[in-house]
């Protein structure tokens, strides 16, 4: 069976480029650049990915000359792996007088092996620093971007090529034909691997896993977590498993009970629910740092675990713990040897760390991505009520609803010359943070709010543009509606904790979006839609932000687009909660702001 490596180099979009290549029907395994030389044996190709780095630190991830000098086989490097290519080879690179994050449009050269097939102008999508200022010899440059002259180069005598931009990405619109001419065309790959068999290889590996062991599987109500703890029920049976739900206090209206009926009518009767809201949100009462919360509410249900465990205690150590973890929560908290941390997620914290080195967590699905998991769901028989479900992060509303420690004024915000000629538009800095990704890595910083009648387009371009030139801003939104006579410099963050009241507010704001928009998911191919709570009191109430995203598996997004007479009606309806001020539609895709403000 032929087989594509892909080395990692930590960046955030790896399994991207694996899945991608399984999904043309060829078998691809992810290495670690310590392992490059003898797990590459036998492979008809290599793929170096993207990461956080940059090839000039003297610690980062390396290969140097003589490894490709003793490659035989096709190379493609991808962002870092384009700049690592050229640095082993002799080409330069130095940092980018411009940072490029978001869509660019390529313009092709030279087609060639590698680019066959495109047009001569193609968008792309770029995140990185560090640019590729002179190709190594032999090397013919491909194709450029207004802010990248070497954007693709390519050895076709060695088989060696290079793209800055990200052709595994859904918002590269044909970079699945570029990798597809690297492994069909550049590697000869026939496509003789098929993912249908994969649910017999998940069972198989539980079992060698569990090695008899009972497992307590902790189970949220949300796609990944359901589909992990069925198929771990499939591959030991009923009585080797016992579903955990924890009532955090951090969930949507009715999930709860909603999640009991649904699994009852599955005939999954071996799931407890506690509830343990207390123990939750006690602890974060005062927290405002996202990681922080983070790491507050994995501890949090590891308490719960050692709780379950005393019960347990006739069984010793012969437990083992089980989740839904997928593998962007791995990836975005920094759980591959060269990924920088974005986020840790609460399925990460050091005590879980530790079962894992105790051979103690069992994880089934967590080298799939979202879309993967809902088709394994589909081949084990789940309804669409389940599969279908928005995607909903394991802290819950913990990391929607921002709270901050001191009052701070909202201030004007002063755009780059280049950008400001844009009619009737206003633009404001919030004194919030949130979390961001760009160039692989975590970003902590502002929120910038336009005001003005723009059209989607219009939001789009300046949303990437304030994010490329304006350094302390991550994230752009746009002011939908406030109540009359507000005004945005007299609006302020207030001091404010995760209370009930707060929460409450939040739930009661995410059921009126989640409703209005259930008939347009599909139509705006709307992925998931958080909805959070920001502390920024316009006169006696606070400010809702809906962000609905379009994506393929969370690791990157383009935000949706709601037509203007729905987002209008809901964002009236929102305005009629008692506690809502003003409503803001997050404009940023992923890179730069995450999908979660939090």
């Amino acid at each position: 069976m032929d087989r594509i490596v892909i080395l990692d180099a930590g960046g955030q979009y790896t399994h991207l480029i694996a899945r991608n290549v399984r999904e043309l029907g060829v078998y691809s395994e992810i290495v670690e650049f310590a392992a490059a030389g003898e797990r590459s044996k036998g492979a008809k190709g290599i793929i170096i990915s993207g990461g956080p780095r940059s090839v000039l630190e003297a610690d980062s991830p390396r290969l140097d000359r003589s490894f490709f000098e003793k490659l035989r086989w096709p190379a493609l490097g991808i962002c870092y792996g384009h700049q690592l290519l050229a640095y082993a080879l002799g080409g330069e690179i130095k940092p980018g007088l411009i940072r490029e994050y978001g869509h660019a449009a390529l313009n092709i050269r030279k087609p060639g092996s590698l680019l066959r097939g495109l047009g001569r102008r193609e968008p792309v999508w770029v995140s990185h620093g560090d640019t590729v200022v002179r190709p190594p010899e032999g090397f013919q440059i491909l194709a450029s971007t207004a802010d990248c002259e070497i954007a693709a180069m390519g050895d076709p005598h060695r088989k060696f090529y290079g793209v800055q931009f990200h052709p595994e990405v859904i918002h590269t619109p044909r970079g699945k034909q570029v990798l597809r001419n690297f492994v069909r065309h550049v590697c000869g790959c026939q496509p003789t691997w098929s993912a249908k068999r994969q649910v017999g290889k998940f069972v198989r590996e539980i079992r060698e896993k569990a090695k008899g062991r009972p497992v307590l599987f902790l189970v949220s109500g949300g796609v990944d977590s359901t589909v992990a703890f069925v198929l771990c029920v499939k591959a030991l049976g009923r009585k080797r498993v016992q579903g955990i739900y924890v009532d955090t206090g951090l969930m949507r209206k009715d999930e709860t009970n909603l999640f009991k009926d649904r699994m009852a009518r599955l005939g999954y009767d071996n799931i407890d629910v506690l509830d343990r809201s207390d123990s939750f949100l006690g602890p974060l009462r005062h927290v405002s740092e996202p990681e922080r919360k983070r790491k507050i509410i994995g501890e949090a249900f590891v308490a719960v675990y050692h709780e379950l465990f005393k019960s347990w205690s006739g069984k010793g150590d012969s437990w083992m713990l089980g989740q839904g973890t997928i593998y962007p929560d791995t990836i975005e908290s920094g759980g591959t040897a060269h990924a920088a941390l974005i986020k840790t997620h609460h399925n990460r914290v050091p005590e879980i760390q530790e079962l894992q080195k105790q051979d103690r967590l069992i994880e089934p699905i967590h080298q799939l991505y979202k879309d993967e998991v809902r088709q394994l769901g589909r081949r084990l028989g789940l309804p669409k009520t389940i599969l279908g479900r928005l995607p909903f992060p394991g802290p819950g509303l913990a990391i929607r609803c921002l709270a901050t420690s001191k009052d701070q004024a909202v201030s004007a915000l002063t755009l780059p010359k280049e950008i400001r000629g844009q009619l009737g538009v206003s633009a404001y800095r919030l004194p919030v943070r949130s979390v961001g990704v760009q160039g692989d890595s975590r970003t902590y910083a502002h929120t910038a709010v336009l005001t003005g009648r723009l059209s989607f387009a219009q939001l789009g371009e300046l949303s990437s543009a304030i994010t490329n030139k304006i350094r302390e801003i991550n994230r752009v939104a746009w002011l939908v509606a406030s109540r009359p006579d507000a005004d945005v410099l007299q609006a302020r963050i207030v001091r404010s904790e995760l209370t009930h009241a707060r929460l409450d507010l939040l739930r009661e704001a995410d059921a009126t979006v989640n409703e209005a928009i259930e008939n347009l998911i599909a139509r705006c191919e709307i992925w998931q839609c958080p909805v959070v709570l920001l502390p920024l009191r316009w006169r006696e109430g606070e400010t809702v932000v809906i962000r609905p995203v379009s994506s393929r598996d969370g690791m990157t997004a383009n935000f949706s687009h709601l037509p203007s007479a729905p987002l209008r009606r809901l964002a009236r309806r929102l305005l009629n909660i008692r506690g809502i001020d003003a409503v803001l539609y997050d404009v940023t895709n992923k890179p730069p702001g995450t999908i979660e403000w939090e």
